[in-house]
């Protein structure tokens, strides 16, 4: 029972020295000049496996991290910063840090490098605050719905201008015409499907032209009667 304790006792302190605690800061600035313009963030490596607070000096320390690569990154409500790309290595050296482009491979490493203690500086606020649009008159008659609606609008207030200067003749054939419209309009609405169909027929028959006489015939039956008398 002895043996395997000690096994054990061993790989943890092999593990544990073979950990690292990753050190860092926040740089306030302009865009964010404090742990009160900052509020609740966290420093975390590969989206949150591992982590560490900011406190309010803006330091942060990320306990018992094991050798490998890393993506840095805040995760903060109010504002944006770099991310960055970590090797812990299996020596007792320092991290190597370097900028990381979201999206970019790993490998190869970017040839620049960045200085340890890590330094975290804010490059933008985000804004979550969208004005509310004031009322806009060119705007609006813009849409085509409302262009639509403005010319059947002016239409119908014209029309009735329109219709005291045209030809007696055709305002009679036009007010026909909407006469007829609206009746087989009414008898569809009330189901009489056969008396709209026979209107629609019988305005079809009444607006054909009857068919001229021919002149030849006419002309034939005269000499006939001549011939006769």
């Amino acid at each position: 029972m002895m043996i395997p304790l000690l096994i054990l006792t061993l790989v943890s302190l092999l593990c544990s020295s073979l950990a690292f605690d990753l050190k860092g800061r926040v740089v306030w600035n302009e865009i964010c000049p404090g742990i009160g313009d900052l509020g609740q963030a966290k420093v975390v490596l590969d989206n949150g496996n591992l982590y560490g607070s900011v406190t309010r000096n803006g330091q942060f320390v990320i306990p018992e991290v094991p050798s490998g690569t890393y993506i840095l990154s805040v995760v903060a409500h109010d504002h944006a910063f770099e991310r960055l790309r970590i090797d812990v290595l299996d020596t007792d050296t320092l991290p190597e840090v370097r900028p990381y482009v979201p999206g970019t491979p790993l490998s190869p490493p970017s040839p620049v490098t960045l200085p340890y203690p890590i330094t975290l500086i804010p490059r933008a606020r985000y804004d979550y605050y969208t004005p509310q649009e004031s009322f806009n008159l060119v705007g609006m008659f813009q849409n085509p719905m409302m262009l639509l609606m403005l010319g059947t609008g002016v239409l119908m207030l014209a029309m009735p201008y329109i219709m005291k200067n045209m030809d007696p003749e055709v305002l009679q054939e036009f007010k026909e015409r909407q006469a007829k419209i609206t009746d087989i309009q009414s008898s569809i609405q009330n189901g009489d499907l056969k008396t709209g169909l026979s209107a629609m027929m019988g305005g079809e028959e009444k607006t054909s032209p009857a068919p001229a006489p021919k002149p030849q015939a006419s002309a034939a039956r005269n000499r006939g009667k001549n011939k006769r008398r």
